[in-house]
């Protein structure tokens, strides 16, 4: 954790609206982080896992600690859930400042999860992807950004027994559910090589080439974050995990259309398995 953290006299956390004299009598009996994208699904979530636990209460508006229209955030018991929005930027940002809450809170080995949607390559819509390891654009295990005017590369190493013990949690036989590679890119569009965005200079044939190269490579899936979530998560000494759900195929196609009531299934899945391992977890199960 950042040395200078000690020298601050007080630690405004900007973003989700606490600060460092919050942190121990709030936070410290904090054990999971769950985050994903969407605020609504991390409302969802919240109760889901208030049910799971057991938790006396149940009500979004009972769970909501937000204090700022950046990220939600939800407290059920030892449980935090946060959206983090999308993309390396914004989940940065509030992995700094998670990072520090906890740091503060003295929380004991808390986990960081995410959970999210992603395109699967070689995999049908609806396949849950546990990452055992993330990659870059280069399909390399690293997380690259500029700090100071200079590239930095850090490891992006996820925890295999931590992913393990969450494939071990999956009861739900009616669906895959995987260890895999997941790619972490830029873009939504051109970082994940769609023909259907605004800007396009390469060719069908070429798209295809690229995604079959990256699938033959072992990819799995492609998302937004992981390399960041892994790089900033061993760097600052916490285990992490991802958990995405496939909307589509994309070696058969860029464009998610499915029913409404398909993809609300669809996004159910994640959180049902890291309910189960959590509640799992609590109960000394693993």
């Amino acid at each position: 954790m950042n040395p200078h953290l000690e020298t601050l006299p007080s630690d405004f956390l900007y973003h989700i609206g606490y600060n460092k004299e919050d942190a121990k009598k709030l936070f410290g009996d904090v054990k999971f982080v769950v985050m994903g994208g969407s605020s609504k699904r991390m409302e969802s979530f919240a109760v889901k896992i208030a049910k799971a636990i057991n938790h006396p209460q149940t009500e979004p508006k009972d769970l909501d600690m937000t204090k700022t229209d950046r990220f939600c955030f939800y407290k059920i018991g030892p449980v935090i859930s946060v959206n983090h929005g999308m993309g390396v930027p914004s989940i940065t940002i509030l992995l700094h400042e998670i990072f520090k809450l906890l740091h503060y809170a003295e929380a004991v080995d808390p986990v960081i999860i995410r959970m999210g949607t992603c395109g699967g390559l070689g995999l049908p819509a609806g396949t849950l992807v546990i990452s055992d390891k993330t990659v870059n654009g280069y399909v390399e295990e690293k997380h690259e950004t500029i700090i100071l005017g200079k590239i930095v590369q850090r490891p992006a190493v996820m925890s295999k027994p931590l992913a393990d013990e969450i494939l071990k949690a999956q009861t739900d036989a009616t669906f895959i559910t995987t260890l895999g590679t997941t790619m972490c890119t830029d873009d939504f569009y051109e970082g994940q090589g769609r023909i259907d965005g605004a800007c396009c200079d390469y060719t069908k044939e070429e798209q295809i080439a690229y995604l079959k190269e990256l699938h033959q490579k072992g990819v799995s899936n492609i998302e937004m974050e992981a390399t960041a979530l892994a790089s900033l998560c061993n760097k600052a000494g916490f285990k992490c995990a991802i958990v995405c759900v496939t909307l589509l195929n994309r070696l058969e196609g860029d464009q998610v259309d499915i029913p409404p009531d398909v993809y609300a299934s669809y996004q159910e899945r994640p959180q049902n398995l890291v309910c189960d391992y959590i509640r799992g977890k609590l109960a000394g199960n693993y």
